[in-house]
């Protein structure tokens, strides 16, 4: 079953990328890479590659004794990098032509320090960051879950505010950190934590910029043709046409409401957060629906029958469509929709404005608009 919880972007691992050939001022050359460790458990440590995303196993480290080791890795390229040590803590790494140091004492999580590669300490940073945030989402979600559990509404509502703010904060305190590393390969790695939905124009500058100091690195490549293929669908564009049958079974087009602001509300009878959220939009389209304001519901049910008894049950008395073939949908397809609700907003010349609104969110754009 597809649908977001609370309507944060919430990520618990960082995205990781292996890279192609770069320019010729890239020297190939070896990178070593030593650590020293305390308080070590039986096990070992090994050291893999990310590749598509997936970590790859390229070596188990000897680590005498003392705690030390000494390992040398042929680099010519970008390239992120994981230490396990012993099953305990991961150590990411992003390497090119600096020798990097790790020094840790397995039995105080906080004391891990790099020295040297100035893209790996980068790399820790961003860990910091992501933990801390996951921490307050792992207890945002456990609220979330009780007071649905609860049939707690309001509750409900409350913890939207506050992930709307917490989303809000993160992506700026992403944003700020990926400035501050300038030119920095490891800023990759954390272009997984924000929303390109609503960062979209930050992460096309930066991958832009990416591009022009690590030229041909396949990574990057294959991120500008993602970006390319959300252009389509970023604030400031057409909203593409939506033509799909209402439950008499005629067809209905999202052009047929040009001349108004328009919610394009995808939802579905069996996605509980949607139902929830049903009351506050039908709240907010009778305040407004007189100032020139307008929803368009798609569905992504897959039976006629659920889905006009869900409109008939939450009261929703605006426009209505669906092709009943769930997340398969042709609007879904269109739009990019992975999970739901999910909303779109259109001015009245048919251009995105926001995504994404709904609770405190919507009421205020609607507020914003038309107060």
């Amino acid at each position: 079953m597809k649908y977001s919880m609370i309507g944060i972007w919430a990520l618990a691992l960082f995205t990781f990328f292996s890279c192609g050939n770069t320019s010729s001022q890239q020297e190939e050359g070896k990178v070593k890479i030593k650590g020293q460790l305390e308080n070590m458990p039986s096990g070992h440590v090994i050291l893999s590659q990310f590749t598509d995303n997936r970590p790859k196993v390229l070596d188990t480290l000897s680590v005498d004794d003392s705690g030390k080791f000494d390992y040398e890795l042929e680099v010519d390229t970008p390239t992120f990098y994981e230490l396990n040590l012993f099953g305990q803590r991961s150590v990411r790494l992003a390497l090119l032509d600096e020798d990097v140091e790790i020094k840790y004492d397995l039995n105080s999580p906080s004391s891990l320090e790099i020295i040297g590669s100035q893209d790996s300490k980068e790399m820790l940073k961003l860990e910091t960051l992501m933990d801390e945030y996951q921490a307050q989402v792992n207890n945002l979600n456990e609220s979330y879950y009780e007071a649905m559990g609860n049939n707690d509404t309001e509750k409900v509502k409350e913890i939207q505010s506050q992930a709307l703010l917490l989303e809000s904060n993160q992506a700026e305190r992403v944003k700020e950190t990926i400035s501050s590393m300038g030119d920095s390969f490891a800023s990759l790695a954390a272009i997984g934590l924000l929303n390109p939905k609503n960062d979209f124009p930050f992460i096309d500058e930066l991958v832009a910029r990416l591009n022009q100091k690590y030229p041909g690195t396949n990574s990057i490549l294959q991120m500008k043709q993602q970006l390319d293929e959300m252009r389509a669908l970023s604030v400031g564009q057409p909203a593409p046409e939506i033509e799909l049958p209402n439950p008499e079974g005629e067809m209905v087009k999202l052009s047929d409401l040009r001349g108004k602001y328009v919610l394009i509300d995808f939802w579905a009878a069996w996605c509980k957060p949607c139902r929830v959220e049903n009351p506050n939009v039908v709240r907010l389209y009778n305040q407004y629906k007189d100032k020139g304001f307008e929803v368009f519901g798609v569905s992504l049910d897959r039976t006629k029958e659920d889905w006009v008894e869900a409109i008939a049950e939450d009261g929703l008395t605006w426009t209505q469509v669906s092709d009943l073939k769930y997340f398969n949908s042709v609007a879904a397809e269109t739009y990019q929709i992975q999970a739901i609700p999910a909303t779109y907003m259109i001015d009245p010349d048919g251009n995105i404005i926001a995504k994404d609104l709904r609770g405190p969110s919507l009421e205020n754009k609607l507020a914003e608009l038309f107060d």
